[in-house]
């Protein structure tokens, strides 16, 4: 017998014993025996209102969404919804520039985070539904729901162009200045910033405004100090192996896995943002999450417990990976969606104002915005229209790049190549296509090939770890063993995986600068053609890329 059916025969014995006990009480004439009894009952009580997850039906809030259907969300979620740090997440693209290739993909970040809160509380109901011994609570549950809602505030304009190219861009052009130009710009850029940082900023600063206006908002729904710093660690995820967080004891650590999965990357954010982009993208989506939902199960591995799988389900798993692969390679870091993000970034760095001596005042706050959340939070993607729209002469470069954007006036792409196995670093490949380039004798001698208009980019995809197969950090069970779970073995999985689990791509633009902007269509004609032939001798001869 599992210990689930263990747990509940127990439930089922205390349920008959309570019920005899009932009986015996209530037909005593003895006053003591009656007072007892109702003690009892509200002890019962209690402890049915700490672990049950049922909500009164008329507190919750329904949000029909074209993904999940009608989400009923916890009036404390909707508070939160309800305030100007959430509702900026409406102004900021799930996909960033990716909409202006794909034309359906025009999501936002808001109905994202919405999902992503709806799916943590089923998964949660899940495992306490399956599994009454983990002794999930109502806070557990709710926690884990706001993180999920929360997760994505601090995403910057455009969504991963900011934290993934203007702040490391911000941060170079700093030391840039500092070194040679003697400006004496203080880089006061954290290393390694990530939006997470911000999501929690921001989340502060919602419980800030909510305890302004009522101090016991979260005591209401029984949340403390506590709950605040699990809720937080949430958001973040558990990283480290050595148990070091405040929010919960070791023992609920599979409820770190729920929304932000450091352990093996299965996580309700993934599963909501797969069948979304999908949706939106008009890509199809091969896994099944509402499946994988109805065979997750918590088992001690290596004396921590896991949300594992059923062994049945390993192929649905690696479906999963795959999607994500598939995300990249097809919409993410498409050849014209990764060179518009690419100016965009260029645009806001042009822009900022703290890169600048002087800081002029009809520049933007930017890189300093994420300083506080304050300044933070008025930093969305209108930011394109405010820049567009903008007189200052101090913005003319910014928008000049928004207005090229806008036209389509961009890079032209030259080719793109698969690296093999044993290829060479960034900095290698970057050298040597500068010495290809040189050493290059174009058929038309009145063409000119240089490194500065056909700039080299690699691009990395992978099924979400990097070089490692990514389904042996997941653990699963069997049917005859639910509380036993182990990394899965290769004779269960498909001979058809692949060998290889990552991949580096080199992509070659022709990006003229603004003086030869202007050269007719033949001459650009001439040069581009050049620049492939250069390219495709480059792949062949210099290191075997096919």
């Amino acid at each position: 017998m599992s210990r689930s059916e263990q747990t509940r025969k127990t439930l089922s014995d205390y349920r008959k014993i309570l019920q005899d006990l009932k009986k015996s009480y209530e037909a005593s004439e003895e006053p003591g025996k009656q007072q007892l009894w109702e003690i009892i009952k509200d002890e019962l009580q209690d402890i049915l209102k700490k672990y049950s997850l049922n909500f009164s039906k008329e507190q919750m809030k329904i949000f029909n969404d074209p993904i999940h259907g009608h989400m009923e969300l916890h009036p404390l979620l909707v508070k939160i919804i309800d305030t100007p740090q959430f509702q900026r997440l409406r102004h900021i693209k799930q996909l960033g520039g990716t909409y202006l290739v794909y034309p359906g993909a025009s999501h936002n970040r808001f109905e994202h985070s919405l999902g992503v809160a709806h799916l943590a509380g089923r998964l949660v109901k899940v495992l306490h539904n399956n599994q009454p011994e983990l002794k999930i609570t109502k806070q557990d549950f709710l926690c884990v729901q706001i993180a999920g809602l929360c997760h994505d505030l601090g995403h910057g304009p455009f969504s991963h162009v900011f934290d993934g190219l203007v702040i490391p861009g911000a941060k170079k052009m700093k030391k840039i200045k500092s070194c040679f130009f003697f400006l004496g710009l203080h880089d006061d850029i954290p290393e390694n910033w990530k939006h997470e940082q911000m999501s929690v900023q921001m989340f502060d600063d919602i419980v800030r405004s909510l305890k302004a206006e009522n101090e016991d908002v979260m005591k209401e729904h029984g949340l403390d100090d506590r709950d605040i710093t699990f809720i937080k660690e949430l958001i973040e995820g558990a990283k480290t192996s050595e148990w070091r967080y405040e929010g919960r004891d070791e023992d609920k650590s599979f409820l770190y896995e729920i929304v932000a999965n450091k352990q093996n990357g299965i996580d309700v954010d993934k599963w909501d943002y797969f069948a979304r982009d999908c949706h939106h993208l008009g890509i199809r989506n091969s896994f099944d999450h509402q499946r994988l939902l109805k065979f997750a199960r918590v088992c001690e591995v290596n004396k921590r417990n896991h949300i594992c799988f059923r062994d049945k389900e390993a192929d649905n798993v690696y479906d999963m990976f795959r999607t994500q692969y598939t995300l990249h390679r097809q919409a993410y870091q498409h050849k014209i969606c990764n060179i518009i993000e690419d100016m965009f970034a260029e645009a806001l760095v042009q822009a900022d104002r703290d890169l600048h001596e002087g800081k002029p005042e009809d520049m933007l706050k930017i890189s300093e915005a994420i300083k506080t959340a304050e300044d933070y939070s008025k930093l969305t993607d209108e930011i394109f229209e405010q820049i567009s729209s903008s007189t200052s002469d101090n913005l003319k470069k910014s928008r000049d790049i928004l207005n090229k954007i806008i036209r389509r006036k961009l890079p032209k792409f030259v080719g793109e190549a698969r690296l093999t196995e044993n290829s060479m670093s960034k900095e290698e490949l970057m050298k040597t296509w500068k010495t290809a380039l040189e050493q290059y004798r174009p058929t038309d001698l009145t063409v000119s090939l240089n490194a500065e208009d056909l700039p080299l980019y690699v691009v990395d995809l992978d099924h979400g770890m990097k070089d490692k197969n990514p389904i042996e950090k997941v653990f699963f069970y069997s049917k005859r063993k639910p509380n036993e779970a182990s990394p899965i073995k290769d004779y269960q999985l498909s001979s058809f995986l692949p060998n290889r689990f990552n991949e580096e791509m080199v992509r070659v633009y022709y990006k003229p600068s603004d003086d030869q902007a202007a050269e007719d269509k033949k001459e650009e004609k001439k040069k581009l053609e050049e620049a492939e032939k250069c390219f495709q001798m480059w792949c062949g001869s210099n290191f075997g890329v096919k």
